[in-house]
């Protein structure tokens, strides 16, 4: 019987078996009460609370402008909702980099207020600091590298990162570090699949991918581009699964026209 199936509640140790066992881990955003309680119920492994919660709820044309509290409160309607998936959250920009007493008392908050079971950091080397006292405080890491949203203005670009030998090669110095330093996984994002390949065969905690390639631990896509809620996105990576922005559309145009129409609410529909 496979790892993830045999266990009520997902948690980290879970997860290192699954990768030990050679079980992809399946990994999908979620921001609210309702979609969180669907993915749960659905078997996700781990749901993440995104600072893409500044683009798909809030839209943002970056990650940055989400804040503390804001990442607390859709942090506690996911937890709400979850009965078996690992809720990790996103530390919002600004909440950690460059000062690792503020990065504590911002991963305790999001622990204490809204019952998450890890939080997710972005960068390598830079960080350690603010990752190695957070895991003091017993607070599991997500580490992430290769593309950084939260590092688009230093960048310039969303394009794909390390593809030249310098930059790959600093890639899997950083995933060491990270798992050397305590983190219980890392989400790669946009580099290429033979690198991201290595890098979970460099590092023996589990490595999710996002348009990473087939050759590592585990997927991760924001869930409201691959339901096709959100149609302005279309990378290479994504595969939408729906189309909901059509489906969506379709029932409430159907609807303005039954309200329009007296069509609803029929005999039936009233008291």
């Amino acid at each position: 019987m496979s790892v993830h199936s045999n266990v009520k509640r997902i948690t980290t140790h879970v997860l290192q078996e699954m990768k030990d066992n050679g079980e992809k881990i399946a990994m999908l955003t979620g921001y609210d009460f309702s979609m969180a309680k669907i993915l749960d119920e659905a078997g996700i492994d781990i749901i993440l609370v995104g600072d893409s919660a500044s683009n798909v709820m809030a839209g943002h044309e970056t990650t940055l402008p989400i804040t503390l509290d804001q990442m607390i409160y859709h942090a506690s309607s996911v937890v709400r909702a979850i009965e078996r998936s690992l809720v990790v959250v996103d530390l919002p920009f600004g909440s950690y980099q460059g000062d690792s007493k503020q990065a504590l008392h911002s991963a305790i908050r999001i622990m204490k207020e809204s019952g998450g079971h890890a939080v997710k950091m972005e960068g390598g080397k830079e960080i350690i600091d603010s990752i190695s006292r957070i895991l003091t405080a017993g607070i599991p890491v997500m580490g992430h590298l290769g593309l950084t949203p939260q590092s688009i203005y230093k960048f310039g670009t969303y394009t794909v990162r390390a593809k030249d030998e310098d930059e790959a090669d600093r890639l899997i110095k950083d995933a060491q570090l990270l798992e050397e330093t305590g983190c219980f996984a890392i989400v790669v994002e946009k580099i290429p699949a033979d690198l991201a390949a290595r890098v979970a065969q460099h590092v023996k905690i589990p490595i999710i991918g996002i348009g990473a390639g087939n050759g590592v631990d585990g997927q991760v896509l924001v869930v409201h581009d691959m339901l096709g809620i959100n149609n302005e996105f279309n990378p290479r990576f994504l595969r939408k699964y729906k189309n909901l922005h059509n489906e969506m559309l379709d029932a409430f145009q159907m609807y303005i026209k039954d309200v329009r129409s007296k069509d609803f609410p029929n005999d039936k529909e009233q008291y």
